[in-house]
């Protein structure tokens, strides 16, 4: 079967629209709801956050089951699910009159999040991709990014036109109508006939081998594991914390609209750096590209460290090359490490640590904002992170 008839670049697409509504709206659209709830009700920008930082809480906790979910329903039921789930808990903030109506949304969103996340759409690519897997998803996850690029501003509009209640059902409405549809269309099992580029995954000469039974304490102290859950979410809480204050680091250099320019050019850089990647990294060392990637990030922290107007531009570009690549590479880590039976598992296990960390990143970095008058000691501290990621990813499994 030729490529451009394999039904597994069909399902790419799909993963690429649930990550552009999951994260146009789960993961881009909190900042925004955070002022629009702040300027509709006058409650604290304190405790909005706070409810921002419980959703992200919940969803890790969600995301580690989301492979046993996937395993005993199936995809597609599970993901239409999330997006209805999504779609009500965006919608209920615009019924929001006390700050608990909020919790509760988010805590609806919560459970949306984890079924449109980074470990859905890897779960999603995984039975279709052996060989091609690093570009499927490099190129199904750039629908996080464009979610931002499209999302973020036509909520802003959507709230300046037509006002806050009616702008989230609208998007709300907007995703259920175009996704639902398409999920249900393109996704589904992949039959023993349909082959990736023609050929038998390599897989296949193992099939006589069953993979060991599942336990999920022996996976979590493995070395394996915690050399991926553990150099990503380090990397992860300085990358969200990063972009969560970016604005803020970059306005009395550059201006607020030159600031709000860097940014789009940071998302910009993260879609290249991860087409590009995804052109080859399945011909490379995923831990060693990865220790790469970090490094890229260490050298673009320390621009924006070093103030000038030049630098930070030039940080904006380094450190989003690596943004997108960030979430890209422990799949296909655990690809190579462990076995295929358990991947959806595994990897739902690395993002739900990854999340629980990064929930708390831009708080961090506030603190230490607070705490020193400036961000050198914060971006100090992210470079630290940066590194130490780049160093424990190399420390591979023995016999890897």
């Amino acid at each position: 079967m030729g490529q451009g008839t394999y039904h597994g670049w069909r399902v790419v697409f799909c993963a690429f629209a649930v990550a552009f509504f999951g994260w146009g709206l789960g993961f881009y659209g909190p900042g925004i709801y955070l002022v629009a709830l702040r300027e509709r009700h006058g409650w604290p920008t304190a405790a909005i956050s706070a409810a921002i930082t419980a959703y992200y809480v919940a969803g890790a906790f969600l995301i580690a089951g989301i492979g046993a979910v996937f395993d005993r329903f199936g995809q597609r039921p599970t993901i239409i699910a999330g997006s209805l789930a999504m779609a009500a808990g965006v919608a209920a903030l615009s019924l929001a009159g006390s700050l608990w109506h909020v919790y509760a949304a988010f805590l609806v969103m919560a459970a949306g999040w984890a079924a449109m996340g980074t470990a859905a759409v890897n779960a999603m690519i995984a039975p279709w991709f052996e060989r091609r897997r690093g570009l499927a998803v490099s190129l199904a996850l750039n629908g996080a990014s464009c979610g931002g690029v499209v999302m973020a501003p036509l909520l802003v509009a959507l709230v300046d036109a037509i006002g806050f209640p009616a702008a989230v059902r609208v998007v709300a409405g907007s995703m259920l109508l175009l996704l639902v549809p398409l999920v249900a269309a393109l996704l589904r099992p992949r039959r023993p006939d349909e082959r990736e580029d023609g050929r038998a995954p390599p897989a296949m000469a193992h099939a006589a081998f069953p993979a060991p039974a599942w336990n999920m304490g022996a996976t979590l102290r493995s070395r394996g594991f915690l050399t991926v859950s553990l150099p990503f979410a380090l990397g992860l809480v300085a990358q969200v914390g990063l972009l969560t204050h970016q604005v803020s680091l970059l306005s009395p250099a550059l201006g607020v609209s030159a600031a709000g320019w860097a940014v789009s050019i940071t998302t910009a850089a993260a879609v290249v750096g991860r087409v590009g990647a995804g052109f080859f990294v399945d011909r490379l060392d995923p831990r060693r590209a990865a220790a790469v990637n970090f490094l890229v990030q260490v050298a673009g922290t320390g621009l924006l460290l070093e103030g000038s107007s030049a630098g930070l531009y030039a940080g904006c570009v380094l450190f989003g090359l690596g943004v997108g690549n960030l979430i890209t590479f422990p799949a296909l880590i655990v690809q190579r490490e462990f076995p295929a039976a358990h991947f959806a598992r595994i990897v739902g296990l690395v993002v739900a640590v990854n999340q629980f960390a990064f929930a708390f990143g831009p708080g961090l970095l506030g603190l230490m904002r607070e705490w020193a008058g400036g961000y050198g000691p914060a971006l100090v501290a992210c470079m630290a992170m940066q590194v130490a990621g780049a160093a424990v990813v190399l420390l591979r499994p023995r016999g890897k």
